[in-house]
Formats: structure tokens, sequence, C-alpha cells
């Protein structure tokens, strides 16, 4: 069942998106080579109980740690701890933060420090698809608007778009219905309508589509090691537009 939210509801939703993607630029100012994925749990963590929310994901279905770190070719749902950052990492720090009992849920791929032009290009073109994505987050249209405009922008470039995870609703809980699939046709699935929440999320690859899981039930890897990148907003659906409700200010991030 999609959930609509009130307009009060959807101003409690973006208090706790500025705290989940102020904290994904905290994150990024204190990312180096050097620094373990563990120590920047800890610094997340921190500075979101600082801001009066608390990590949504630190406990959901047994998840032991407060943020999700995936590097390389490890697409999502990291177990941070001892993983050491190395020059020309990609790292993507995944948070959800949840305030007066409402969640929002952001994502952003960092490239540290010097990275190859392939990596470079793959985070253009995930964020682009992004955005493309938010662009369809529009009165009337469907969740298959979304998820054709993040798939033909990734795959024009080269790229591919992993099929077995994908987007949510999000808001009263980390994980609503509807399903944002990052693939498919224009036209298709739920009608849009105001005061719906999304988590629309791309997760790109620069291989195949294929995934393998980590012994740890969590991490989720490229099967053919190829490098990944993964960004998110949370967007509500409006009279007047898509609005991003994970807003990051500019210049935090690289």
């Amino acid at each position: 069942m999609i959930v609509r939210k009130s307009e009060r509801e959807i101003e409690l939703i973006a208090a706790a998106g500025r705290v989940a993607a102020d904290t994904i630029a905290h994150v990024g100012r204190h990312l180096e080579p050097g620094i373990t994925s563990g120590e920047l749990d800890r610094v997340a963590e921190e500075y979101i109980l600082a801001q009066g929310g608390t990590p949504t994901s630190k406990g959901y279905r047994g998840f032991p740690k407060a943020i999700c770190i995936s590097p390389n070719d490890m697409i999502v749902h990291g177990i941070p701890g001892e993983y050491a950052v190395a020059e020309g990492d990609l790292l993507t720090i995944d948070v959800g933060v949840t305030l007066d009992g409402y969640v929002a849920d952001t994502a952003y791929t960092f490239g540290v420090g010097e990275i190859s032009s392939e990596a470079e290009r793959l985070l253009e073109v995930a964020q682009a698809a992004l955005a493309a994505g938010i662009d369809q987050a529009q009165v009337e249209n469907r969740i298959g608007d979304i998820s054709a405009a993040i798939q033909r922008v990734v795959e024009e470039a080269g790229f591919a778009v992993v099929r077995a995870l994908v987007g949510h609703g999000v808001g009263r809980a980390y994980h609503e219905d509807p399903q944002i699939p990052n693939y498919g046709s224009p036209g298709r699935g739920a009608r849009l309508s105001p005061g719906m929440t999304l988590a629309i999320e791309p997760m790109i690859t620069a291989g195949g589509v294929d995934i393998v899981v980590d012994d740890d039930q969590w991490s989720v890897y490229t099967a053919d090691g190829s490098l990944s990148a993964h960004f998110e907003h949370t967007v509500a659906v409006t009279e007047s537009g898509p609005r991003i409700l994970t807003p990051v200010g500019a210049g935090l991030l690289r």
C-alpha cells in the first residue's frame, strides 16, 4: 500500500532529510586515505545523535552499524569495520536518519583523491541518471517514467543498471511501497500523486548487471568485480514538481 504524506509530514521528512544529507557532507570532510570505514561510521553516528536524530540502519533487520559504507565493486549495504580507505577508491556513503518519527534516506559515492577517468565518468553518469529520474517524479506520471529515464541515461553512456536492487517509498518507515526499479518502460506502474515520498536511487556498474551477496548476508558486490556507483535522494511528489528532501549544500561534496 502506497502511503501518501500530508504537508506537515513532508516537512518532518525534510527535517530528517537535512540531517541525513548533512551527515554525508560531514563524513565527506573526514574522508582521506588511511581512515577506516569503522571510524567513518563513528563520525556519522555521533553527528546524527548530536542533531537529535537516530541512525535508521542501526539494528534494522539486524544491521550492526549506523550507516552503510561500500567501496569500489561493493554496490550497497557494506558493514563498516576495518576497511582502510585508499587513494583512488570509490566509496559510497548511504545514510538513513529517523527524526521525530520520520525517515529520510540518501546516498553519495565519493571519489577519494585522484580517481581514474572511467571512475570519474561513472560518477557523472550516476548523478545524471538520478537527476533524470527525479525530473520524472511529476504528478500524473508513473513509476516506469522514473525507471526508464534512469535506464536511458545509464545505458546510453555504456554502463549497466543493477536490476536486483531497487528504490522505494520512504517516510513513515525505512522501506515502503512502491518499489522503484532503475530500469523499465515509461507509462507503466503506479501513477504518481501529491504526497508520495520516494527514495530514488540509481545503482550502476562499469561492467555487468549480475550481483553476488557476501557471506555476511549484507554486502552486495558486482559479480564481475567492476566498479559501482550509487546516488540517492528522498523526493516528495508535489503539485509544483518534485521536491528533494535530502539536499546538500553547494561545495560540501566532491
